[in-house]
């Protein structure tokens, strides 16, 4: 089943793979809803939304994990499912053990070195009431110990050590950063409000990819089987029901280039992603679903989304029942 965030909360929905009319459940009420991601060594999947971090083992009963603080932008774990991580609005990023007892109970600790950070100040955005959050947290699953943040506005930073010290990785990306993907060992793509931007040694150096384009913002991005997939946008989420807004959907074969790619809603913007069992799965800023099969797309359903589509997303991952 495909778990998706909308602006009120999450939601369920079964049969995608095989109808366009899927059973679509509501089955948390939130808030808005940042980001969902499941991980292999943990059961279940969590979702970072405006009142919390939440967990679930069957994708029906939810559990708030009791983050410090209640907006919760982003979630990661370590592969061996031992070291979660939360970050937060404002920019905090908080790491919890897994293995001392249930999730229920995590005891949360503040990642003092990522507040010492030599840019950390500078982290705000006049629209964004000055205040920054983190809005995506990985670590490498070749290497446990390396976590890697993207954060609005602030740009990108890496810890070798599980989170104690950090390294700024902000030269030749965009600061605004709205998603990272990690694509293998030290490659990463971020998903930035002025491009699409590409890194194959864990940001010591950026290529962007979205030369050529007026689309220059973008929300989100996944790779499937070599391909990477962004949407990008002519402007930010506040422009986007105007009727010059332009988004597209972008697809890149090599790293270097990217191209447009056609879907059956092009005047909706895609605000998020994911792929499994062999399909892609996308979400529109207007709540349509979409999935690729066979190199088609088709739209299979939609979620609602009743909020102000300024800063809407709609964040996707794949749960088996």
């Amino acid at each position: 089943m495909l778990i998706a965030g909308s602006d009120d909360g999450i939601y369920r929905l079964r049969g995608v793979h095989e109808s366009d009319d899927p059973d679509v459940q509501k089955v948390l009420d939130s808030g808005r809803v940042r980001r969902v991601r499941a991980f292999e060594e943990i059961d279940g999947v969590f979702a970072a939304t405006g009142t919390g971090l939440y967990h679930s083992s069957d994708g029906t009963d939810w559990t708030n994990l009791g983050v410090p603080h209640e907006k919760v932008y982003a979630v990661g774990a370590s592969p061996d499912g031992e070291r979660l991580y939360a970050g937060t609005r404002p920019a905090h990023i908080y790491v919890a053990r897994t293995d001392s007892g249930p999730l229920e109970e995590l005891g949360w600790r503040d990642l003092d070195g990522f507040q010492e950070l030599p840019s950390r100040d500078e982290w705000r955005l006049p629209r964004h009431e000055n205040v920054a959050q983190v809005r995506d947290v990985h670590v490498l699953p070749t290497s446990p110990d390396r976590v890697v943040a993207g954060v609005e506005v602030g740009g990108v930073h890496v810890s070798t050590d599980g989170g104690d010290t950090w390294t700024e990785r902000t030269e030749g990306v965009h600061d605004d950063i709205h998603e990272l993907h990690v694509v293998g060992p030290g490659e990463l793509v971020a998903a930035t409000g002025y491009g699409l931007f590409y890194t194959a040694d864990t940001g010591r150096s950026w290529t962007r990819l979205d030369q050529g384009f007026d689309q220059r913002y973008f929300r989100a991005v996944v790779a499937v089987d070599g391909v990477l997939y962004a949407a990008g946008a002519l402007a930010n989420s506040s422009t986007w029901e105007d009727d010059d807004t332009d988004p597209m959907l972008f697809a890149s074969h090599d790293a270097e280039t990217v191209e447009p790619i056609d879907h059956p809603r092009p005047d909706e913007m895609v605000t998020g992603m994911t792929a499994a069992n062999g399909h892609l799965f996308a979400a529109t800023h207007r709540g349509t679903v979409l999935v690729r099969r066979s190199d088609e797309w088709v739209v299979s359903g939609s979620v609602p989304v009743p909020g102000d589509v300024t800063g809407r997303y709609n964040p996707l991952v794949w749960m088996d029942d």
